[in-house]
């Protein structure tokens, strides 16, 4: 599952504000500022939505392992 700083993350390498996510998945600007604020969680199915918004821009979801944590990077 994807993290509060993941979306911020994928957010930043892109340049995408909130509104420009939040037109892009439907998905209210408050919803998504909520979760990146970590004041309150997030259906799967709205996650889902961001994440496949982000990763169409380019953006490639990186998950935790013994090498370390969560994070983003972009595509080639």
């Amino acid at each position: 599952m994807l993290t509060a700083a993941q979306i911020r993350m994928a957010r930043a390498a892109l340049s995408v504000s909130v509104r420009e996510l939040s037109e892009l998945t439907g998905v209210a600007e408050s919803t998504i500022h909520r979760f990146e604020t970590s004041r309150g969680g997030m259906q799967t199915g709205t996650l889902a939505k961001l994440q496949a918004a982000l990763e169409k821009q380019g953006v490639l979801f990186v998950h935790p392992d013994t090498n370390g944590g969560a994070g983003v990077r972009l595509r080639l």
